[in-house]
C-alpha cells in the first residue's frame, strides 16, 4: 500500500503537484498519464525517494521494497552483465555473507555454544538468500536478458560495451529481476522492441505487488493498466478504468464540465445585467448588494484547457508509377560481421509497408540503403516513374543541420511556400515568435523530432521512408501525425515500435529476420497472430512452415490476391474506424446530456427548487437546450450509423 499526504511540489513559481492525496491499494496497476511537463516523472521520483516534496509526505507498507526505473540512462559501471544483475538485486552481498558464515561455522568447535549459534546464523541468511531466489538467479537472469532481446553469451560481457538502448534494458533487467514490492516504471518500453515489448507484458501480468509506471504507448498502457492516474494543473483525477475507457470517460468529463462552466457564465451574466439595471434604485438596493455578495462568494468554474496540439495535413501527393520501389540482390556487411545479403523487395503505389525486427535487425541500415543515405556492398534499388521520395531518420542529426537555427532550417527545405505560410505552419508546430530563432542545437528531442516532421511536409513527395517518426512525441502529436499520415495519398515504408501505431496504419508487413524478408500481407495485429501459430507449430514438434509468409512465394498471383484482399479489408478497417470515434464521442455526449437532464427533472420535483422561480426557470430553459441537443445528436448518430454501415 503507498498512502500520499497533502503531497505538494514547485519549481519556482510554477506549481507541479497541489496538495496530492492519494491511496493506492495493495497489487494496483496505474497508467500515469498527463501532457508533456505535467509531473508525471516527477511524482515517480518523489515516490522512489529521489525528490523530497514542499509539503506533505508518502507512506509505504513496512519492510516494502521499491524498484524503479528512470526514463533516462543510469551508471551501470563496467562489470560482467551477470554481475551486475547479481549486485542490483543484492544477492551478491548476500552471497558473501552466506560464504562467511560457512567459514565461520567451518572453524568452530564441533558441540560448542559457538557451532549452535553461527549455524542458526547461516541457517537465517540461506533461508533468505533462498527466498530471494539466490541458488536459480542465474538462470532466472539468463531468461530475462534473452526476453529482453539479449543473446546467451551477452551474460558475461562487460556492461560498458553495449549502447545507450541496450544499457536501458540491461537497467530494466536489474528492476525486474529484484521483484519489488513497489515496482515504478518510467517509459519501459523505450528502445525495446514489439517482440521484447510483448514478452514485457507477459512478465509484468505476473508481478503481485503495486505497478505505477509512465508510457506513451498506447497499447502497453491498455494492457497493462486497471486504473488510470491523470495529472493536470497539478492535480490527479483517477479512473478505475482501462485507458481506452478512460479515453472516452475523459471526453465525457470535459463535455459535462464545459456545460457547467457555460451554465455559470450565463447566470453571472443575469446577475450582472441586474446589477447593473438596479444599481440605482433605492428599493432595489438590498437586492443588488445581495447579488454582488453573491458574485464573491461563488466559485468560477473553469474549462480544462485542451492540450496544444500540432496541425498535420500532408499536401497531396502527385500521383506515380505501380512500382513505386524495385531493390534488389541487396546486401551489407560491417566489418565481418553480415547484416544482410541478396534482400529483394517491390513496394506498390498506396501500399502502408511496416518494416519489423528485433533491434539489431538491419530494419534502419535497410532503410538507409533504400532511401539512398547508405550505400549497400551488393545489389541495387530503383525508383519507378514520378517517385518522389523523403526519408526521416530516427538518428535528428541525419534529419536537420545543428548548425542552423530553425528559421534557417525551415527556409532550405525547398518548399514553394511562402514566408508567411512557413511561418503560419510553424505555429501549427507549436513554434512562434522567437522560437524560430533558436540553434537546432538546443531544442529538446520533441521539438526536433517536430522541425524533422515540419520538414517533410514541406517535401514534394509522393514515398515516404520513415525510421522511428514517433519518438519524442508526445501521445496528443502522435495520434495527429497518425491520422495525417491515414490521409496521405502517397506510399509509405515505415519502421516504428508503437504497435497502436502501426496496427491501424499498415496494410503489410515485411519482417526482416536472419538475414531474410518474410512478407505478410495484412496489419499488425494479423502478423503477430500468424508469427505466434508459427512459433506454436515449432514448439509442438511440427515442421517450420511458411504461414501466408515466404521470402520467396512460388504463386505470385496468389499472392497479389491475397496482398489486395488485405488492403481492401484495413482500407474498411480505417473507413470504418472514422465514423466508430465520431460515434463514441456522440454517445458519450448524448449520455452525459441524459443525466444533467434527468438531475434538472430531479432538481424540479423539490419543494425548496419551485419556490425559486427565476431558478425554475432556469432549469426549464436549460433542460430544453439539453433535450435539443440530444435530438440532434441522436440524429447525427443515426446518420453516422448508416454511414458506417455502407462501407463496404
Amino acid at each position: 500500500m503507498i498512502h500520499i499526504k497533502n503531497l505538494s511540489l514547485a519549481f519556482r513559481e510554477r506549481i507541479i503537484l497541489k496538495n496530492i492525496n492519494w491511496l493506492v491499494g495493495d497489487r494496483s496497476r496505474v497508467g500515469l498519464v498527463g501532457d508533456n511537463g505535467a509531473g508525471k516523472t516527477t511524482l515517480l521520483r518523489i515516490l522512489a525517494g529521489e525528490i523530497v516534496p514542499d509539503d506533505g509526505g508518502v507512506e509505504y507498507a513496512p519492510n516494502a521494497s521499491i524498484g524503479y526505473l528512470p526514463q533516462d540512462l543510469a551508471e551501470l559501471g563496467n562489470g560482467r552483465v551477470i554481475d551486475f544483475l547479481s549486485d542490483s538485486a543484492g544477492l551478491s552481498a548476500l552471497r558473501d555473507r552466506l560464504a562467511e558464515a560457512e567459514r565461520t561455522v567451518s572453524e568452530s568447535a564441533e558441540g560448542s555454544r559457538e557451532l549452535a549459534r553461527r549455524l542458526a546464523e547461516h541457517e537465517d541468511i540461506e533461508r533468505e538468500f533462498s527466498h530471494r531466489g539466490g541458488y536459480e538467479f542465474e538462470s532466472t537472469a539468463k531468461k530475462v536478458l534473452r526476453g529482453l532481446g539479449f543473446a546467451p553469451e551477452d551474460s558475461d560481457r562487460l556492461c560498458g560495451e553495449f549502447s545507450g538502448g541496450w544499457r536501458m534494458r540491461l537497467a530494466l533487467a536489474a528492476v525486474l529481476l529484484r521483484r519489488p514490492d513497489i515496482l515504478l516504471l518510467d517509459e519501459p518500453t523505450n528502445h525495446l522492441d514489439s517482440e521484447s515489448m510483448e514478452w514485457l507484458e507477459g512478465w509484468l501480468r505476473d508481478h503481485r505487488g503495486i505497478m505505477i509506471f509512465v508510457s506513451h504507448d498506447r497499447r502497453f498502457l491498455d494492457k497493462m493498466a486497471s486504473e488510470i492516474a491523470e495529472i493536470a494543473r497539478g492535480e490527479i483525477t483517477r479512473y478505475s478504468m482501462g485507458y481506452e475507457r478512460y479515453i472516452v470517460e475523459r471526453e465525457a468529463a470535459r463535455v459535462r464540465r464545459e456545460r457547467m462552466v457555460e451554465d455559470q457564465r450565463e447566470h453571472i451574466e443575469q446577475i450582472q445585467r441586474f446589477v447593473e439595471r438596479f444599481r440605482y434604485k433605492a428599493s432595489k438596493a438590498a437586492q443588488v448588494q445581495s447579488r454582488i455578495k453573491q458574485l464573491e462568494k461563488m466559485e468560477i468554474y473553469e474549462t480544462d484547457p485542451l492540450s496544444k496540439g500540432v496541425h498535420i495535413k500532408f499536401p497531396e501527393a502527385r500521383r506515380c508509377g505501380y512500382e513505386v520501389m524495385t531493390a534488389s540482390g541487396l546486401s551489407k556487411s560491417y566489418g565481418g560481421h553480415e547484416v544482410f545479403s541478396n534482400l529483394d523487395l517491390e513496394i506498390h503505389r498506396g501500399q502502408r509497408v511496416a518494416l519489423v525486427g528485433v533491434n539489431g535487425a538491419g530494419k534502419s541500415t535497410l532503410l538507409r540503403i533504400l532511401s539512398g543515405a547508405e550505400l549497400p556492398d551488393g545489389g541495387n534499388v530503383k525508383l519507378g516513374h514520378n517517385v518522389r521520395q523523403a526519408y526521416f531518420s530516427q538518428e535528428s542529426a541525419q534529419n536537420l543541420n545543428y548548425a542552423h537555427t530553425l528559421w534557417e532550417e525551415a527556409c532550405r527545405a525547398g518548399s514553394a511556400m511562402t514566408e508567411a505560410e512557413k511561418r503560419n505552419l510553424l505555429g501549427s508546430f507549436l513554434f512562434s515568435g522567437d522560437d524560430i530563432k533558436k540553434p537546432i542545437r538546443v531544442l529538446s528531442g520533441g521539438e526536433k523530432s517536430r522541425v524533422a516532421l515540419f520538414k517533410l511536409l514541406l517535401s514534394d513527395s509522393n514515398f515516404l521512408i520513415l525510421d522511428e517518426p514517433t519518438n519524442h512525441l508526445d501521445m496528443n502529436t502522435r495520434e495527429m501525425f497518425q491520422r495525417a499520415l491515414l490521409q496521405y495519398g502517397g506510399t509509405l515504408l515505415i519502421v516504428s515500435h508503437d504497435r497502436y501505431f502501426l496496427d491501424d496504419l499498415a496494410d503489410r508487413v515485411v519482417e526482416i529476420r536472419d538475414g531474410r524478408l518474410y512478407d505478410y500481407p495484412g496489419n499488425y495485429s494479423w502478423f503477430i497472430g500468424k508469427r505466434e501459430e508459427a512459433a506454436s507449430r515449432i514448439e509442438s514438434g511440427e515442421a517450420q512452415t511458411k504461414i501466408q509468409a515466404s521470402a520467396a512465394p512460388e504463386h505470385t498471383d496468389s499472392r497479389e490476391k491475397r496482398r489486395l484482399e488485405a488492403v481492401e479489408r484495413n482500407r474498411v478497417y480505417r473507413e470504418k474506424k472514422i465514423f466508430i470515434e465520431q460515434i463514441e464521442r456522440l454517445e458519450a455526449r448524448i449520455a452525459s446530456n441524459e443525466a444533467r437532464r434527468d438531475e434538472i427533472d430531479r432538481l424540479l420535483c423539490l419543494p425548496e427548487a419551485l419556490s425559486d422561480s427565476a431558478a425554475v426557470q432556469s432549469l426549464m430553459i436549460e433542460r430544453k437546450s439539453l433535450e435539443e441537443s440530444i435530438a440532434a445528436d441522436y440524429a447525427k448518430w443515426e446518420n453516422l450509423s448508416v454511414a458506417m454501415e455502407a462501407v463496404k
